[in-house]
């Protein structure tokens, strides 16, 4: 395939001038001749010497990948021939060799291709005319021993001719390197009868069963890579959209149609020119990527992992823009061009079927009878197909309307009608202000055949992102972060399948509330529109929540959308990180989080929308986002939310601290009146708020047992398996820095702080209670991690363990490539959140230790922490601190908080890139937060921080 000519060839090597060194060397050196000790001396610095040179031309001169793969395959080729003309000439010399003697070096795999990379195989098939003999079997060995002596990795067989044909007719395998394999060296003769006979033997009458085993073949590639082209380290080599899948479509067009490369298929109509440019410029890209990952990682690499992106990025020219980094805009390349593979493939699997139809040759599909009809389309082989080439120009609604059919039959539509769109791109804009065709597409979208699988459809088919193009900006649109799984578009589409699901009733177990409250729904339409349109701002400058919505107002009423579902769709595509923010970054328990929630939603209506909008985007992250604890916690903020909404609440503080009191007293009836009542009064009003009446009665038994047994610190851990977490509780005399030592012996035990509440009794204990996970995300059940934390609590508040000297042993969560991933620390001061408190948010870098770090910082600066909300993102974590001065006031004075925000981010290393701003107007909305801490929604990570 690679049949670019070499620049300046005696610069990469010059074969006459070595084969004179050897023969000066070897003349009048009898001994050396058959040990070959002359070959490697001269050979090894040239080899070395070649390799160096196509380096630099690759890296100093920026040479493409085709050049770098011709370049290393001319090399590798001149150092063959040298070691088998020594081999003929010296080690093993003949006057005359008979017919049987005789043997051939072919190049096989990608050597055989011309795809040298730099650190490629040399995949060798040593040919003889009949059975080996004794001079082939010298011959063979000291070729292979000179090129492992020059560090060549070969791969070889030795075969006679019969034994080739035999073999290929068994293995698909040797089938497929047959059929790419070049003369190095040798006669000719033997090649040439391989090729004959490979043609009339192997090739023809074969067409079927090889497609059909090269087809197979990589659908189990795909499934054993990862079945999508949006994975976030992908295979170039082997993943779906990868350079193998260019290899089977070259494979397949070489043995139905014996050209030499996919060139010669444009070049004989076979395929468009189009397709062929797309073709090329698919390779070209791919093969440059390959040389940049071999020479960085300095062996055969074919993932490109998160270590290697940004360096490849930086090298392939992509320089960050406004809403994209460099990085971002070269993954986003990377995807599309995995797309045009996929084209490719289905563009030329519609050409062997309209090759069928002329001559029965291939079993990828047999005509059954006539063609039924559903809808003016014909039905072939049970996929969609259009009744002739010039469909789509006689009637442009059809593009949209095969959909629609192919949704309702739930059938595939036919590869060659995928391969007509695409020459039918030009029609669709004159679709996107036809009311008939914003109807149909909007029917797809709020189907009940699940739409995911017809908007991927057309996605693949390039119809979606045309119809909608704020849609194509936000396909293959990646985030360069270890939290994102997928692509913006693949993101999207998962909500949508997820909506889906809901609806059908297939996730009562998994999201039990938002299925149950789907059905008390009336905006159906609207619904759908917001899943498809939430993030379609993603990428632009700005808050893409408040350009989403702006967006949802124009497209909304082309698709036929009332003005009452108009603006239903923009208000939610503006709030819909509302909900997940205030569950995951506010106090629950503070009725004013509950009254500001629902002041801003409104309705009953509006609430059941965001729940279900809300617990479809968090799962369509990716896998092990969306867990129990955060189920939890959006359910709480929906039951709250729907008691305010309908008037059911709203009841004084006062009442509330009463109505528990009693409810414990009922529980405590056991015990002694004095005794009741004097622990009812050990404890302040806010403790009566801050927990539900089963941790009072758990905090009552745990406390009066820690009294009776005299013991000063009681560490009790309670496993609550719904929720998927456990509480840790600490029971001891409060002391200064109590909070921040209880979380640095926390982080020695390797558990994963969720939540913290903070709270002082009357006598002067203090009751801390923290919400924890272990590193699966699971409660804590191991009673042999649990009694190691508890023992790492009592050492490290009784001064037997310090924590600053024993982090730095802790294993972090992250993979070690995640160091190279940017996290700019952030600090926000919000004085608007809570009427009683002052908010701090602190971003930064997860590791081991952290919030013990932030904890100390800020009992360094007399400033105490009620309660704390904490939760990672990949390799982002959010700590959020209800927190008040020492004198039991919120924080609101200037210079205090500037000194605060200065404080925190030298201890978490780094600069504030938003130091300056107000922190009222920074943190004191979602829209301030979400800017400030990077978040853009449930596939933004900090956002979903509980505070």
């Amino acid at each position: 395939m690679a049949t670019q000519p070499v620049v300046n060839p005696d610069a990469i090597i010059r074969p006459e001038a070595l084969m004179a060194e050897l023969t000066r060397r070897v003349d009048g050196h009898p001994g050396a001749r058959q040990r070959g000790t002359a070959l490697v001396p001269v050979l090894r610095p040239a080899f070395e010497a070649g390799q160096a040179e196509i380096r630099r031309r690759f890296l100093e001169e920026h040479a493409t990948g085709a050049a770098t793969f011709a370049d290393n395959t001319f090399l590798t080729d001149a150092i063959l021939r040298l070691v088998l003309d020594y081999a003929t000439t010296w080690a093993y010399p003949r006057a005359s060799r008979t017919a049987g003697e005789q043997m051939s070096v072919l190049a096989v795999g990608g050597y055989g291709r011309g795809e040298m990379s730099p650190f490629s195989d040399v995949d060798l098939l040593f040919l003889m005319p009949y059975r080996a003999t004794p001079l082939h079997e010298q011959m063979v060995e000291f070729v292979l021993y000179s090129l492992w002596d020059l560090k060549l990795k070969v791969g070889h067989a030795a075969r006679s001719v019969d034994e080739c044909i035999r073999l290929a007719g068994q293995d698909t395998t040797i089938m497929t390197a047959l059929l790419e394999s070049r003369l190095v060296w040798g006669q000719k003769e033997p090649a040439r009868e391989l090729q004959r006979r490979y043609i009339a033997e192997i090739r023809n009458g074969r067409e079927a069963d090889f497609i059909d085993a090269k087809l197979l073949e990589r659908d189990q590639r795909h499934r054993r890579t990862g079945d999508t082209r949006y994975v976030l380290e992908p295979n170039i080599k082997d993943g779906k959209g990868g350079l193998r899948d260019l290899h089977t479509l070259f494979w397949i067009a070489r043995f139905i149609y014996g050209v030499s490369d996919m060139d010669d298929l444009a070049r004989k109509g076979v395929l468009s020119a189009s397709a062929g440019r797309k073709f090329l410029r698919a390779r070209d890209f791919l093969w440059t990527v390959r040389c940049h990952l071999h020479y960085l990682a300095g062996r055969p690499e074919e993932r490109l992992t998160f270590d290697l992106q940004p360096e490849i990025a930086r090298r392939m020219g992509y320089a960050d823009r406004p809403g994209a980094r460099g990085v971002e805009r070269f993954m986003r390349h990377y995807f599309l061009t995995a797309r045009t593979v996929g084209d490719l493939t289905r563009i030329f699997c519609a050409l062997l079927e309209e090759q069928q139809k002329r001559r029965p040759l291939l079993s990828l599909t047999r005509l059954l009878g006539r063609p039924k009809l559903l809808d003016g389309f014909r039905v072939v082989s049970g996929r969609l197909a259009v009744s002739g080439p010039d469909a789509f120009r006689k009637d442009p609604m059809a593009l949209m309307r095969i959909f629609r059919v192919a949704q309702e039959q739930r059938l595939d539509i036919h590869p060659e009608t995928l391969r007509l769109m695409t020459e039918s791109f030009s029609l669709v804009k004159g679709l996107r202000d036809n009311p008939k065709a914003n109807a149909l597409f909007l029917s797809i979208l709020t189907s009940h055949r699940d739409p995911e699988v017809t908007l991927r459809q057309m996605s693949e088919a390039g119809i979606l992102g045309r119809f909608l193009p704020d849609f194509a900006r936000v396909t293959a649109q990646m985030q360069f972060d270890m939290y994102h799984v997928y692509t913006t578009d693949e993101h999207t589409l998962r909500a949508l399948g997820l909506l889906h699901r809901v609806e059908a009733g297939e996730l009562t177990d998994m999201l039990p509330l938002a299925s149950r409250e789907f059905h008390n729904i009336q905006s159906r339409r609207a619904l759908f529109v917001a899943v498809l349109l939430h993030d379609i701002a993603k990428g632009r400058k700005g808050n893409h929540s408040v350009n989403g919505a702006a967006l949802a107002l124009e497209i909304c009423p082309r698709l036929g959308l009332s003005d009452e579902e108009t603006e239903t769709v923009a208000w939610l595509v503006r709030h819909h990180l509302l909900m997940s923010s205030t569950a995951f970054n506010r106090d629950l328990g503070n009725p004013e989080t509950v009254q500001e929630f629902c002041r801003e939603v409104q309705s009953m209506e509006r609430l059941r929308l965001l729940l279900v909008l809300t617990a479809v985007d968090i799962p369509a992250v990716g896998p092990n986002v969306w867990n129990n604890w955060k189920a939890s916690l959006l359910r709480e903020l929906f039951l709250a939310a729907e008691d305010g909404l309908t008037g059911g609440t709203a009841r004084p503080r006062d009442a509330c601290i009463t109505e528990r009191r009693a409810v414990l007293a009922q529980a405590l009836s056991d015990w002694d009146e004095h005794e009741r009542n004097a622990y009812m009064a050990s404890h302040y009003p806010p403790y009566w708020l801050t927990f539900d009446s089963l941790a009072h009665m758990r905090h009552a038994r745990l406390i009066q047992a820690a009294r009776e047994s005299g013991r000063p610190l009681t560490v009790d851990v309670h496993a609550d398996p719904h929720r998927s977490v456990s509480e840790v509780i600490v029971y001891s005399p409060d002391r200064p820095r109590l909070f921040s030592r209880v979380a640095g012996a926390l982080a020695l035990a390797g558990v994963n702080i969720l939540e913290a509440r903070i709270t002082t009794m009357v006598d002067g204990m203090a009751l801390d209670v923290f919400t924890v996970q272990n590193a699966a995300g699971e409660a804590l059940e191991n009673p042999a991690l649990i009694k190691r934390l508890q023992r790492l609590v009592a050492s490290v508040l009784y001064g037997e363990t310090d924590p600053v000297a024993a982090l730095p042993d802790v294993p972090g969560r992250l993979p070690e490539r995640a160091a190279l991933m940017t996290v700019p620390p952030r600090v926000l001061v919000n004085n608007h959140a809570s009427r009683t408190h002052t908010l701090i948010e602190v971003n930064g870098r997860d590791r081991p230790g952290f919030l013990y770090i932030v904890t100390s910082t800020l009992a360094d600066l007399g400033v105490n922490v009620f309660s704390a909300r904490i939760n990672t993102y990949g390799e982002r974590v959010v700590d959020v601190f209800y927190v008040k001065d020492s004198f039991g006031m919120k924080v609101e004075h200037p210079g205090k908080i500037a000194r605060i925000r200065e404080a925190l981010l030298e201890a978490i290393g780094g600069k504030d890139p938003k130091a300056g701003a107000s922190d009222e107007t920074a943190a004191g909305t979602h829209e301030g937060t979400e800017a400030a801490a990077g978040a853009n929604d449930g596939m933004d990570g900090p956002t979903e921080a509980r505070m």
